[in-house]
């Protein structure tokens, strides 16, 4: 089968000719029907940063966003069956992760999967938003509700509004929360009464007057972690998901003066996934999404490497 491959940083992906995965004791082989792209993949691609998390050798086959059918079962896995719709958490409980370290992702036709990160995909979810929902939905759900603690009445601030910030403003909206969006991309900002925003502004700092109590930032392109520090009401939190950039320079004085809290949140567990599932179950939660096919993955990158992109790109197979 084909694969879209990691090589190396600065490297274009590689469509490689691969041997198709069997179950070992343990394992399943899914048959990819959706796998998302992430800018993730884009920032995987271009910064030497990423490439501590490849401890397993390259070339590795990407793709860490994947939804698809059961089609081999091996030893030990009998709860699981031939058929079985299910989607992937993309971390493991050792840390590994699909794309990265010794599991192969979803930018090829199948993959092997073991219970560590197998979740059952209701049949009201499609495989687009249930591909969607391992990282853009997994991450942004734990970030706001696991991690930020987002609830009823609270007064939450979501810095990017894309794949993962639609996910994690549009949960806090339903949970009863007054949810402010920042977001530079004025056709995404259209979206605020889709989301459920209270308001919308191209920086957070345009709600400072407002006593953020949380701010999530999805974006994390280093000037968004400083405004949100500035933004944060007394005892707010700041909880920081995106990588855009993996520094930022800060000030101090408010962290201390307002005696702020600063947590990290990377991906979510299979509870999170099972969480989001049950919400996109109710139709309420449809964030936008383009379907692209298995040779425009590359393609997709680069658009998101150029920006300006509103939705996620999801890569549909037969």
């Amino acid at each position: 089968m084909k694969a879209w491959q990691f090589t190396g940083t600065n490297k274009p992906l590689e469509l490689n000719e691969v041997e198709e995965p069997h179950a070992g004791p343990g394992e399943v082989v899914v048959d990819v029907k959706a796998s998302g792209v992430c800018h993730s993949d884009v920032t995987t691609l271009d910064d030497p940063g990423w490439m501590a998390l490849f401890q397993h050798g390259l070339p590795r086959t990407m793709g860490h966003e994947s939804a698809g059918v059961i089609s081999e079962v091996g030893d030990g896995m009998g709860h699981w069956k031939v058929g079985d719709r299910v989607g992937l958490s993309p971390v493991m409980s050792d840390g590994d992760a699909l794309g990265y370290g010794k599991w192969d992702g979803g930018f090829a036709a199948k993959l092997r999967a073991t219970d560590d990160n197998l979740v059952a995909l209701p049949d009201e979810v499609p495989f687009d938003l249930g591909a969607m929902a391992t990282d853009a939905g997994l991450t942004a759900y734990h970030a706001i509700m696991a991690v930020g603690g987002a609830r009823k009445g609270m007064k939450v601030g979501v810095i990017g509004l894309g794949g993962l910030g639609y996910i994690g403003a549009r949960s806090a909206a339903l949970s009863g929360a007054e949810v402010y969006g920042a977001e530079v991309n004025p056709e995404t900002q259209k979206l605020a009464d889709e989301i459920g925003l209270a308001g919308v502004a191209s920086s957070i700092e345009e709600f400072k007057d407002k006593n953020l109590e949380l701010i999530v930032d999805y974006a994390g392109f280093g000037t968004t972690t400083s405004a949100a520090i500035e933004t944060l009401g007394e005892f707010g939190t700041l909880v920081q998901v995106g990588m855009g950039r993996l520094e930022s320079t800060i000030n101090t004085y408010p962290i201390i003066i307002n005696q702020l809290t600063i947590r990290g949140s990377k991906s979510g567990t299979k509870e999170d996934l099972a969480g989001i599932y049950e919400l996109m179950k109710t139709g309420q939660l449809n964030p936008p999404m383009n379907h692209i096919s298995h040779a425009d993955i590359p393609g997709a990158i680069d658009k998101l490497r150029a920006g300006g992109v509103v939705g996620r790109f999801i890569a549909m197979y037969e």
